[in-house]
């Protein structure tokens, strides 16, 4: 992958991997490093300068805009900063990404229940963001990405604004996630918490991937 803005800031300058149907790793760098581009890659919203990015049988690199969306139902991204709508309860949340792909009522009454429970928060569904600790609103946030069951979930920066005891809540979850075939690939630059997880785990550095293996968050001192 290449990828450079208009401004000429060359973001990747061949950045490549693979990650096999229901794999779990970790993406790592630091500050500028070209992980928010590998993200904006992955759903589409960016095209690459050069080369090719496959996701979930879709040729990203060359989709049309009248496909980004059934790209996007088989992607699920959860960000740091949660997006959740205030005015919408947990379960209006959730059921907001179903809507937003054509799902029926009653597909949307038969999953979202079922995804609350898988996340813990089957008894907030009628609460409102504001009323949740943040790591319950992240939580929502795992359960929206999820609810129409993509093949791969990108976690970006998943407990950047958790306490390490919420954080490692939120790995163990995506864990669970991932133990249900579902592939998942968590962008990070916690250190401790990789560290926790014998993962894959995928270090870049000035757009190209520097490192890749198993075993804990690479010792590079930069980062």
């Amino acid at each position: 992958m290449f990828k450079t803005y208009a401004n000429g800031t060359k973001a990747l300058k061949g950045a490549s991997f693979d990650l096999e149907p229901g794999e779990f790793a970790f993406l790592v760098g630091p500050s500028g490093s070209g992980k928010s581009t590998i993200i904006k890659l992955l759903i589409g919203e960016v095209a690459p300068t050069d080369g090719k990015i496959t996701v979930a049988g879709f040729d990203v690199s060359a989709i049309k805009p009248r496909r980004l969306p059934q790209l996007r139902r088989r992607v699920g991204v959860i960000f740091q900063d949660f997006r959740l709508i205030d005015k919408k309860t947990v379960y209006e949340n959730v059921a907001f990404a179903m809507r937003a792909v054509g799902a029926s009522n009653k597909q949307i009454r038969q999953r979202v229940p079922y995804v609350l429970d898988l996340v813990g928060l089957d008894m907030k569904s009628k609460a409102f963001p504001t009323e949740l600790s943040g790591g319950e609103q992240q939580r929502v946030a795992v359960a929206r990405a999820l609810v129409n069951n993509p093949g791969l979930i990108v976690a970006d920066e998943p407990t950047g604004n958790l306490d390490p005891a919420r954080s490692l809540e939120i790995l163990t979850l995506l864990q669970k996630i991932n133990e249900l075939q579902t592939t998942v690939l968590v962008v990070t630059h916690e250190k401790s918490l990789v560290d926790q997880l014998s993962r894959r785990v995928i270090a870049i550095d000035g757009g190209r991937i520097i490192s890749d293996g198993t075993g804990g968050y690479y010792n590079y001192e930069e980062f």
